[in-house]
């Protein structure tokens, strides 16, 4: 290893907030077992989530292994197999459809299922890291316009092909969190502040645009989505605008969940409390049973970790060396953030339901080895240190 590198220790504070996120996931789903849908009420879900927080271990442990200047190497095939694996959803014959998504395939030797969007999300960030840090090498003190468009240009080449075919499965959560990543990232680029200003400028204009046009023709714009893959997406938005319109359709299960988590009001009823049914709660609702057993005392907590994971990613991104580590850990701040804040408001009807986990708590094999495999990266580039980029000479 180039002596020029700094080892450290691992960082503690951060394996610890992981741990105890996933102990309250575990618990959580030891207590929700007996209230789930009779199909699978009963099953150990604590248990599988345990075995899959032992398979995000191994995969942390792989990780830490590398340097992480050698997956600039990695980025781009690994980009391309997470692309291809995307386009086979709609060709081979493992893929499933479920929930309305073809998102998943089918694994029968396990007998079990995986999204490969989850791991398309890592990928993508590994990819925009490597364009940007070999994009600024290249123009190093040269930044104009042209810059600005050519790199722009470079992260919406990479980034257009995953968002379009997770979007038409279609699953607009994760094609949301996408946009949220690239957003971070290009906030950190080296973009010039003026042109950035001007992309949120244009995006607000087109965003306040379609909001204007859907509130004035709604019925119009219903019958526009009607029988394609965003109608069900236009439902939620339409449930959450009306929940009491859609009561016993769309807007049941957020109007339950917020029950849910106002019914544990400080203390909470306790492991085992659970009294309001809300569907998929061992999954994407899972935050309403935490509030409903834990109350606003332990939903507060789960919080407050989530707040010092993702202070403690940012600390490292600043601290680190190597411009290629400083996006990637960049990325995957923008990756954490809108799903926990996602998770969280549609629990409490703040937003939109979507089929969006929350990370480390959430039920789900492959959406935790993927954030384990994050974590995994944020270590791996704690204990390996570079020039820092934001670092001033020392004298």
């Amino acid at each position: 290893m180039n002596d020029s590198i700094k080892r450290q220790r691992l960082d503690t504070f951060m394996i610890l907030i992981v741990v105890l996120l996933v102990i309250i996931s575990c618990i959580t789903l030891f207590s929700l077992q007996n209230t789930l849908p009779a199909a699978i009420r009963g099953r150990p879900f604590y248990i599988y989530q345990g075995v899959w927080f032992i398979a995000g271990v191994i995969a942390v442990g792989a990780i830490m292994l590398v340097d992480f200047d050698q997956y600039r190497r990695f980025a781009m095939p690994l980009y391309w197999i997470g692309v291809l694996s995307l386009v086979g959803l709609f060709f081979l014959p493992w893929a499933v459809r479920l929930n309305g998504a073809l998102s998943w395939y089918q694994i029968p030797i396990v007998n079990t299922t995986v999204q490969p969007a989850e791991f398309m999300k890592l990928f993508l960030i590994l990819a925009l890291a490597h364009v940007i840090a070999s994009h600024n090498e290249k123009w190093e003190g040269d930044k104009n316009l042209k810059y600005d468009f050519i790199l722009l240009g470079k992260m919406f080449a990479l980034t257009l092909p995953p968002f379009y075919l997770i979007l038409i499965q279609p699953d607009t959560g994760i094609a949301v969190v996408i946009l949220f990543i690239v957003g971070f990232m290009a906030l950190i680029s080296g973009l010039r502040w003026r042109f950035i200003f001007s992309l949120v400028g244009i995006t607000f204009l087109i965003t306040a645009l379609a909001t204007i046009i859907y509130l004035t023709f709604p019925d119009e714009v219903s019958a526009m989505f009607a029988d394609t893959e965003f109608e069900h997406a236009l439902e939620r938005i339409q449930a959450w605008q009306d929940p009491t319109q859609y009561q016993d359709g769309s807007a049941a299960q957020a109007i339950r969940s917020a029950l849910a988590v106002g019914s544990g009001q400080l203390f909470g009823k306790g492991i085992m409390g659970t009294e309001v049914y809300v569907y998929e709660r061992h999954t994407d609702m899972i935050f309403s049973a935490i509030a409903e057993q834990f109350g606003f005392i332990g939903s507060s907590i789960v919080i407050v970790l989530f707040f010092l994971l993702i202070y403690r990613i940012i600390q490292i991104a600043l601290e680190c060396r190597d411009p290629f580590g400083t996006y990637l850990s960049i990325g995957i701040v923008g990756m954490l953030t809108y799903q926990i804040f996602q998770n969280i408001g549609m629990s409490i009807q703040l937003i939109p339901l979507t089929g969006l986990p929350l990370p480390f708590i959430s039920y789900g094999g492959t959406s935790l080895i993927v954030y384990l495999a994050a974590i995994g990266f944020i270590l791996n580039i704690h204990s390996r240190q570079k020039s820092f980029m934001f670092e001033t000479e020392n004298r």
